[in-house]
């Protein structure tokens, strides 16, 4: 029999703003992340941890399907969101997840109004999404960039994968 306290918690729409509210009046600060994390790899683990660090709960915004195609190209994401956001769940420094629909996270910042936000470190005030930032600054969030671990991408795992299956054996 599977232990119902250990399922990883992934959350529809409702569902995430339930639990917002939920942590907010428990006093919990949560740290919100997104991203569409399609291979996870030790890059995105280390990033999850040094998220959830800053907080009591993190919550992770999973890209759709479809967002990551219109982000990412025909040929991604190469997993489906629901099993993108089960695998985050699954981690023990994340709370939660949900999937949200567009190539940005404005709306879903106005309404959860997260304590935190964090981006990897190959972002910066500047290059985030102007709608994203407008929308932390409307909350009070406070925002992070935590350290980019180089050499660790999902791209360049693709790319590997691709060049040691065209290898002649």
């Amino acid at each position: 029999m599977t232990n119902p306290s250990i399922q990883p918690l992934v959350l529809d729409w409702d569902g995430v703003q339930h639990w917002r509210d939920e942590a907010r009046s428990a006093g919990f600060r949560v740290v919100l992340t997104n991203g569409v994390f399609d291979l996870l790899h030790r890059g995105h683990v280390d990033y999850l941890q040094r998220s959830a660090a800053l907080g009591d709960r993190l919550l992770v915004a999973v890209n759709s399907d479809a967002s990551v195609r219109a982000l990412k190209g025909p040929a991604r994401p190469l997993n489906a969101e629901s099993d993108r956001a089960y695998v985050l769940a699954g981690l023990r420094c994340v709370t939660a997840t949900f999937i949200f629909p567009g190539p940005r996270l404005a709306a879903e910042i106005l309404a959860l109004r997260p304590d935190v936000y964090t981006k990897a470190g190959d972002y910066t005030l500047e290059t985030l999404d102007a709608s994203e930032r407008a929308a932390l600054h409307a909350v009070g969030a406070a925002i992070h960039f935590l350290p980019f671990l180089t050499g660790l991408s999902t791209t360049g795992l693709i790319a590997k994968g691709a060049r040691a299956f065209s290898q002649p054996t």
